[in-house]
């Protein structure tokens, strides 16, 4: 799949978010209840997400620390498992991709790889925020990766 890396200055962004750990197979279902939790606490409070759900992937060596959620308008307040969060702001590399989430790798590794040609470097953190639902034949993936010049 050709990729289109684009740079983009972001804002800090509040979030909403669930924290976890998983393993690999469990992540379909930790993602929905984790979204379903957020949007639960959202309707609760009258705050609205201010974009598409994203998560968070840190591997470890028996799985995988998983924080999930949705930017917000508004401030949340912790409850149940759903906590406030940030997503930091500055330089971020993003790139779509289309299809197969078990191949979103492949997005990394384009991202990754234009730093690298480009001057940049990580600076944070990556995520990955989903366009579309598991239902769609291709769903829509963007991965972005904060980044400075190195």
């Amino acid at each position: 799949m050709d990729y289109t890396v684009e740079l983009v200055e972001l804002a800090p962004q509040p979030c909403a978010v669930v924290r976890g750990h998983v393993a690999l197979e469990a992540i379909p279902g930790f993602l929905g209840q984790a979204y379903g939790d957020v949007m639960g606490v959202l309707a609760g409070e009258q705050v609205s997400p201010a974009g598409p759900p994203f998560a968070r992937y840190h591997v470890t060596g028996d799985g995988l620390d998983v924080e999930a959620g949705f930017p917000v308008t508004g401030p949340v307040s912790p409850t149940g498992r759903v906590t406030a969060g940030e997503q930091a702001g500055g330089l971020v590399a993003t790139v779509m991709h289309r299809g197969d989430y078990g191949k979103v790798e492949e997005a990394y590794r384009a991202a990754e790889d234009w730093l690298a040609v480009n001057g940049y470097v990580p600076a944070g953190e990556p995520w990955e925020s989903y366009l579309d639902g598991p239902e769609v034949a291709e769903p829509r993936t963007v991965v972005s990766l904060p980044c400075r010049k190195g």
